[in-house]
């Protein structure tokens, strides 16, 4: 165990160190430079919103981790019993970094004015990310289905609280991809719909992360 718990905080300092060169490593003059940007001319209109988000996954990240210390605690008790984890899992992982490198490319057509491969990136992300949230649930039926599912053994409930806590933070980001595909469905410039899009590619490499973290939390315990 102390291995694991040496190389999860090693994940989350990545996550947090990542998360300190997005806000404060950022200079001051760069953010007032972005903010005063005309609008139509591509610069991002609102870095504060930017910011919200980095704050809003930095609490994120230490509610994981508070989930993940507990996590590791209750694994001591006499009740606790480890579970062959879904082998869907590994398909799911897969396709959540799709998503994520469909969101950077997503990024980067949005940059560069491309509406039509900023709509397939956005497609792209979504569909990967729609896979994923199905995939879970999936994992979920394939464990009940095992013959080996217990409600007593908190090693299910801790499985289920993982897992659906990562899904709930998705679901929240889908809505922000959802309503910038509408737009670049309809047509509108790139440029409108990048600040949408930087946002979902900062949250689903995030989202990656964490779920790198959790992941490995689990393969850890469930061998």
């Amino acid at each position: 165990m102390t291995t694991a718990l040496v190389v999860l905080s090693a994940i989350m300092a990545i996550i947090v160190g990542w998360l300190w060169r997005r806000t404060v490593n950022v200079a001051p003059w760069t953010a007032q430079r972005a903010g005063d940007a005309a609008p139509g001319n591509g610069e991002l209109q609102m870095p504060s919103v930017q910011v919200g988000l980095v704050v809003f996954m930095t609490v994120a990240t230490s509610l994981f981790a508070l989930l993940i210390s507990a996590y590791y605690m209750r694994t001591v008790e006499t009740d606790w019993t480890n579970f062959p984890l879904p082998r869907v899992l590994w398909i799911n992982s897969g396709l959540l970094v799709l998503a994520s490198a469909a969101m950077q490319m997503t990024r980067t057509a949005a940059r560069g004015g491309n509406l039509d491969a900023t709509r397939t990136g956005l497609i792209a992300s979504g569909a990967f990310s729609f896979a994923f949230l199905g995939g879970q649930v999936w994992a979920w039926q394939q464990l009940r289905a095992s013959g080996e599912f217990a409600p007593a053994n908190p090693a299910y409930a801790f499985f289920i609280l993982l897992t659906a806590v990562h899904g709930l933070h998705l679901i929240g980001g889908m809505w922000v991809l959802v309503r910038a595909t509408f737009r670049a469905m309809r047509g509108v410039d790139p440029k409108k719909v990048r600040l949408s899009v930087e946002l979902c590619t900062l949250y689903w490499h995030y989202l990656l992360l964490v779920w790198a973290a959790l992941f490995f939390v689990l393969l850890n315990t469930h061998r």
